[in-house]
């Protein structure tokens, strides 16, 4: 077994992804490169800097784990609040 088979876990909803960053102590870390991304909630745009960024406009939740911090197209939305 690999260290990163956990990379191949698949979630179905943006607060799945939130609960699995939180419960490896990510989420106030930065991430490896800054990402621009699109709020999932209020669709503004802001730069997202750690793990788990909250919208800067309407304070919805957004998380990326680490084996995919790489591509926007991975940060899911949990909504605001969460």
């Amino acid at each position: 077994m690999s260290v990163h088979d956990g990379c191949a876990a698949s979630f179905n909803d943006g607060k799945e992804v939130v609960d699995k960053v939180r419960m490896m102590g990510f989420a106030a870390q930065p991430l490896p490169m800054p990402m621009d991304i699109e709020c999932g909630n209020c669709g503004s745009a802001f730069e997202m800097a750690n793990f788990e960024t909250n919208c800067p406009e309407c304070s919805a939740v957004h998380a990326v784990t680490p084996c995919h911090a790489f591509d926007p197209a991975n940060v899911k939305s949990a909504g605001v609040g969460y």
